[in-house]
């Protein structure tokens, strides 16, 4: 199916029976799910239960040995795709920052634009300054990465993902490296895109954040989804023995 025939009502990341492997070692065994146009998933569970592998392979960074992955209508797993134009519609932010230490928050944030979709430097500028705004940065426009804090340089990454308007943001346990204080503000630029209705799929080991913003919770368990709901439900109803175990030891 071309991007042209994909429409709003079905899902804009559909996952289906994705198995994949690191040589003997099988992290997915045959995981589904879909995310519709606005929704908020996050997936959780134990270390080494397939959860960043799962959004790697979203973003064609890992190649799936068997299944399908769709993003509004493309097949990742087409041995002609364009990751390129892929990674324009899909956005991901990592755990480490990987900002240019030699670029100004501002560079950062305008690198792809310019040099990726061709754009205007002026109109890209205009862009990424309101970005930088979105994610409450005003005044670090030109600070580099190493006078910012943990949290202020992921904030710039986000900022930098957005920079490529994608339709889908993809979030790897983003603030697993971060110092306790500023978490929270991370986690708030975040909660501000899934507000104006950025589709947003979370790795987050942060349980009171995926309560709050979640539409649907996944809890993997190696390599499988073992279950999955609402917060609402998920948090206080959960049926399968592991997911009960995994909420008592964290929750």
């Amino acid at each position: 199916m071309a991007k042209s025939d994909w429409t709003p009502d079905q899902p804009l990341v559909s996952i289906r029976d994705v198995h994949k492997s690191f040589g003997d070692l099988e992290v997915l065994k045959g995981v589904s799910l879909d995310v519709k146009q606005g929704e908020v998933i996050c997936i959780i569970g134990p270390s080494g239960s397939g959860k960043s592998t799962l959004i790697r392979c979203i973003n064609a960074l890992n190649e799936i040995n068997s299944g399908s992955i769709t993003v509004e209508g493309i097949e990742v797993n087409d041995p002609a795709l364009d990751k390129l134009e892929l990674r324009k519609n899909v956005g991901m932010v990592f755990q480490q920052y990987n900002l240019f230490p030699h670029k100004t928050a501002l560079e950062n944030v305008m690198m792809a634009p310019i040099k990726v979709l061709k754009q205007a430097p002026d109109e890209v500028e205009a862009r990424a300054r309101a970005l930088i705004k979105r994610v409450n940065l005003v005044g670090k426009e030109d600070a580099y990465p190493g006078e910012l804090s943990g949290g202020q340089q992921q904030r710039v990454a986000i900022a930098r993902s957005l920079a490529m308007n994608p339709d889908v943001m993809l979030f790897d346990e983003v603030t697993a490296a971060l110092d306790p204080e500023t978490v929270g503000e991370v986690l708030l630029a975040i909660k501000d895109l899934a507000k104006d209705g950025m589709t947003c799929i979370l790795v987050t080991h942060e349980m009171g954040f995926a309560r709050e913003i979640a539409d649907h919770i996944y809890f993997t368990d190696r390599g499988v989804i073992v279950e999955h709901g609402p917060p609402a439900t998920f948090f206080t109803d959960a049926k399968d023995p592991r997911t009960q175990e995994f909420l008592s030891q964290i929750l």
